[in-house]
């Protein structure tokens, strides 16, 4: 375990099936009190739950599951090629309700432990993606909140530029998103809480140029090794 990380270990993980190791970060929010809150409910054996780290407000980390094990923090879904996302994913619980900034400390302790993983697991920084991402609908975290443009400034996740419009949906699945499992308005709702969180209504141009640049640039159905 790396210097100041604590360790709150869960009872909840698995082996990875099928040997499989890690290319996907997938960043979720508690949703919860606090982080003692959250931490409990992780390490919880009657609720079957997990992640492999949780950051607290004030930047402290805890390692609940070894990076080699299956975390269970995923649930159902799909990203690209992948269905089995626990087995292909380290995920990282933040400590916020969704409806309030992520505070700086725990923003500064996230790139600092996400540059370790995508280091270690040689992990793209466009496999960086949200619980929402995945489970569109189902998952909206970590949010409108949360700063995804910081972390592409460092080199840990990436951000679209508007240019030339696309088909979006055709481009939705190019990109990786499960565009067959969910209605449209809730695919572009998904869309729109991680690129565009101030956007309303129907699906308009800036929309479709921004996914076009998505699935251009990195489309993750090439990626599913």
């Amino acid at each position: 375990m790396a210097a100041g990380i604590c360790a709150r270990p869960s009872p909840s993980f698995g082996p990875r099936r099928g040997g499989a190791t890690p290319d996907i970060l997938v960043l979720h929010y508690t949703a919860m009190a606090s982080a003692q809150a959250a931490l409990e409910r992780l390490c919880d054996p009657a609720i079957e739950v997990s992640a492999h780290y949780l950051i607290c407000e004030k930047g402290v980390v805890y390692q609940m599951v070894d990076e080699r094990e299956r975390a269970w923090h995923a649930g159902a879904g799909r990203w690209g090629g992948v269905d089995d996302v626990n087995s292909r994913s380290i995920g990282i619980e933040l400590d916020n309700r969704g409806d309030h900034p992520f505070s700086e400390p725990q923003m500064s302790a996230l790139e600092g432990l996400a540059e370790g993983i995508l280091s270690r697991w040689n992990i793209a920084p466009e496999r960086v993606i949200g619980h929402s991402d995945m489970a569109p609908g189902r998952k909206v975290d970590p949010g409108g909140r949360f700063d995804w443009q910081r972390l592409a400034r460092g080199g840990l996740s990436i951000w679209p530029k508007a240019g030339e419009a696309g088909d979006f949906y055709a481009d939705a699945a190019v990109f990786g998103y499960p565009v067959d499992a969910v209605d449209p308005e809730v695919l572009l709702k998904a869309f729109r809480l991680r690129f565009r969180p101030a956007a309303r209504g129907p699906l308009d141009a800036t929309d479709a140029t921004l996914m076009a640049d998505l699935a251009a640039r990195w489309p993750a159905m090439s990626q599913t090794r």
